[in-house]
């Protein structure tokens, strides 16, 4: 049985797609996620670099990885990870209280701390009226924590996500305590955004696709972002065009009887503008950062699939995830879409033939699997709108074949053969003196990169070959 200090993964648990699986992938899976668990800070290095061996276990194992590969894909990916840091039980006593929690939150050595505190609290309370509490209370500390969630690149939602997806108590303590030790430094765009649109629930009238448009036509917008800014959202976004980012962000809401609708809108939305985001003619290369909006869009539905989370609550995740979705997209420099470059293309993989290829990737620390699994998920989840091309055909744009033709893209331009170590993730490019010991810089390889970064500016696609030079 899992609970919030044992992982314990289910054979007949294997995530949203409900794929098959075996008790000895079930079992290998288990005991990865408890080492990590047990040896690994959340972080990987001193700058707040994320541990991804959760993801990337969990991710495997929905798709079918046998126990050699998740074993692969756990040594790879552990090579570089920090310790585990020891719990301070007399700080961990001081979390119950509010104006203690505020002192020791947004402090990355903190961690250990607060993920003892949120396992004692999951323990007496269960995960509901804990989550509730931290998360959806509608105090201060509770929205500064869902501002949190959506802090360092999506990353405390991604891990809160795989815990209710696969009913880890442990996962979701991880994910809250990843959450408190993140900076609030998003709170004046959250919160303005939600009081500019009147509130939560309003009946959403403009599809995320047409206020991209919005953006890309906005020109203090599409220029609110300088190449050499070294945090795109806050220096730039932020610094630049705040008023106009609130205000077109605002514009996306989800009214009471457009959950489903809008579950489905914010995937396609997101892989719309992650697929689309090319340079002909440069090679097909996926931005690094729109990525992270698509691989975190999977994990709504573990959010609104909860009974213990109320329909505005519900609401809320969704308005925000949007919102914060168009924030990151203007933030890459609002990448104009080439859809062509997706119709077009021709796939020689089955979904299988892409599944394995995924969970045998020699570089992968994660994030192309966590790719690979939301198209096929996006796929499924978005069926059922397309029959309605009338009603939907402005909003949902990726249709058809056009979600396997992703999917082949995102593993021919991901997958390179090497011996090398799985390629860690860096926010922004960074000198190489910053980073001399990590074992591998994907930002510094630049003939054989897996993402690239920042895809709206010229200087993202230099030393990416072209198509017609291959």
């Amino acid at each position: 049985m899992a609970t919030t200090t044992q992982v314990k993964v289910s054979k007949t648990d294997t995530g949203i797609l409900d794929r098959m699986q075996n008790d000895d992938s079930a079992k290998k899976a288990s005991e990865l996620l408890q080492t990590d668990m047990e040896k690994h800070h959340i972080f990987f290095n001193e700058m707040g670099f994320h541990d991804h061996i959760t993801h990337h276990i969990l991710t495997s194992y929905a798709l079918g990885a046998s126990p050699a590969a998740l074993q692969k894909a756990f040594d790879h990916n552990s090579s570089y990870q920090l310790p585990r840091r020891p719990v301070d039980e007399a700080i961990v006593q001081k979390l119950g209280s509010k104006d203690e929690f505020n002192a020791y939150a947004e402090k990355r050595d903190q961690y250990p701390n607060f993920l003892a505190f949120f396992q004692r609290q999951i323990d007496i309370r269960g995960i509901g009226p804990v989550v509730n509490e931290y998360l959806f209370a509608s105090n201060k500390l509770a929205d500064d924590m869902l501002v949190r969630l959506f802090g360092g690149l999506i990353h405390p939602f991604i891990h809160l996500g795989f815990g209710l997806e696969f009913h880890q108590p442990a996962i979701v303590a991880q994910g809250l305590a990843e959450t408190a030790v993140h900076q609030a430094n998003l709170r004046p765009f959250l919160l303005p955004a939600e009081q500019a649109a009147g509130g939560v629930g309003k009946e959403g009238q403009k599809s995320l696709v047409q206020l991209q448009q919005e953006i890309r036509f906005n020109p203090k917008l599409r220029t609110s972002v300088h190449w050499e800014d070294e945090n795109k959202i806050l220096d730039g976004v932020m610094t630049r065009a705040p008023s106009e980012m609130i205000e077109i962000a605002s514009q996306f809401s989800v009214g009471p009887h457009q959950i489903e609708e809008k579950l489905a809108e914010l995937v396609n939305a997101v892989v719309y503008f992650t697929g689309a985001a090319q340079c002909p003619p440069k090679c097909i290369k996926f931005d690094f950062f729109y990525m992270h909006c698509v691989t975190s869009a999977i994990f709504l539905r573990a959010f609104i699939s909860q009974p213990w989370l109320s329909e505005q609550n519900k609401l809320r995740i969704l308005e925000w995830k949007g919102r914060m979705d168009l924030l990151v997209y203007t933030s890459r420099g609002a990448t104009e879409p080439h859809p062509e470059d997706i119709s077009t293309y021709n796939p020689r993989l089955s979904w299988e033939e892409v599944f394995s290829r995924t969970v045998n990737h020699d570089r992968d620390d994660g994030h192309a699997a966590k790719f690979i699994r939301t198209l096929a998920y996006g796929q499924e989840l978005c069926q059922p709108f397309e029959r309605d091309e009338e009603k939907y055909k402005e909003a949902f744009l990726i249709r058809g074949d056009m979600w396997i033709k992703l999917a082949n893209m995102a593993a021919s331009s991901t997958f390179t053969p090497s011996t090398h170590h799985p390629v860690p993730e860096f926010p922004e490019p960074l000198p190489y003196s910053t980073l001399y010991n990590i074992p591998i810089i994907d930002s510094i390889q630049e003939s054989d990169r897996m993402w690239i970064r920042n895809s709206g500016f010229p200087e993202a696609w230099e030393g990416v070959a072209e198509r017609s030079k291959l």
